[in-house]
């Protein structure tokens, strides 16, 4: 880890979908219908999603994200061959609502309530997804704000998403701490402003755009190293 920042921030933003909640773990149900082929849907179907929020964000044709991953889901049944009935489909997409959470979030979530640090989610999700993950994660009272790119119809990285985590917290983007585990996301954040941490749970390599996260991290436990205990 590097040293500790010389003006440290003052509050958290999360992303959500594969930071605080594992986009892969839609996986288990996936092999139970579509016996080894659970994995190769699972990931198809993410890179769809997100390559879908990239499109319609650039070319002004705004989608909600339920509706993204809907048809990330109908592409990938479709490239691996797989008979998505109906109600195969809606399973899936249920499942999708309730993704676990990573087992370390309720631990720093709780710790950093404890340290008086706000902490809230910045998401490409749409509201009610994000409701329905929240609750279903426990994570009601430990979550404020809870901001989705809903709300201008556009989708990270452009600038008019992290453009709401200051307005909602009053702080310049350097003063938040913004954490994703997706490498693109942490580096769009990083270079809008935030100071930020990549969670490279995965140990990918850092994508060779000549920038860097503030500092990259295995789990979602190196968020307290900025934010020791009293």
């Amino acid at each position: 880890m590097a040293p500790a920042h010389p003006s440290p921030p003052q509050a958290v933003l999360f992303d959500a979908y594969g930071t605080l909640f594992d986009v892969y773990s839609v996986g288990l149900l996936a092999e139970q219908m579509f016996a080894g082929q659970g994995d190769a849907l699972a990931l198809l179907w993410r890179d769809k999603q997100i390559e879908y929020t990239r499109l319609t964000s650039m070319s002004g044709r705004y989608r909600p994200f339920w509706e993204l991953t809907r048809a990330g889901l109908r592409f990938a049944a479709q490239k691996l061959k797989l008979d998505l009935a109906p109600d195969a489909e809606d399973r899936l997409m249920n499942q999708y609502r309730h993704l676990s959470a990573f087992p370390e979030n309720r631990e720093v979530l709780l710790a950093l309530k404890a340290r008086g640090i706000r902490a809230g989610i910045l998401s490409n999700g749409d509201p009610e997804m994000l409701d329905v993950a929240v609750k279903s994660a426990g994570f009601t009272d430990l979550v404020d704000p809870v901001l989705s790119a809903h709300a201008v119809q556009r989708f990270k990285t452009d600038a008019a998403v992290y453009d709401l985590g200051p307005a909602a917290l009053g702080l310049p983007a350097k003063k938040i701490l913004f954490v994703s585990s997706n490498g693109w996301d942490a580096i769009g954040a990083t270079w809008y402003g935030y100071t930020t941490l990549w969670v490279n749970r995965a140990g990918a390599p850092l994508d060779p755009l000549d920038t860097q996260p503030t500092r990259t991290g295995s789990s979602l436990r190196d968020v307290l190293d900025w934010f020791p205990a009293a």
